[in-house]
């Protein structure tokens, strides 16, 4: 595993952020967590409004900013997964 990994949720063929492989396990499990709560927080903050707006364009914008913070959290999770030498799900 090379020591910087990409994140997949760059925009650009030329990536400008990545995961520092090497770094312990514990940050790298934080980083994914602060990422997968902050988007459970929105979701579930959402999930309890009386009013939610159906418009196309409003709810295409926040599933994409949605999944920014899921899509890394999932490849710090494969960091991790492949450190620990585990199979990837």
């Amino acid at each position: 595993m090379n020591q910087y990994m990409a994140l997949t949720s760059n925009d650009s063929a030329t990536p400008a952020l990545f995961i520092d492989t090497t770094v312990p396990l514990e940050i790298l499990l934080d980083a994914a967590s602060y990422r997968l709560q902050a988007v459970t927080q929105v979701m579930e903050n959402l999930a309890l409004r009386s009013e939610i707006s159906s418009d196309a364009v409003v709810l295409s914008d926040f599933a994409l900013l949605c999944s920014i913070p899921l899509r890394d959290g999932c490849d710090l999770l494969d960091v991790v997964a492949r450190r620990m030498d585990m199979p990837r799900i």
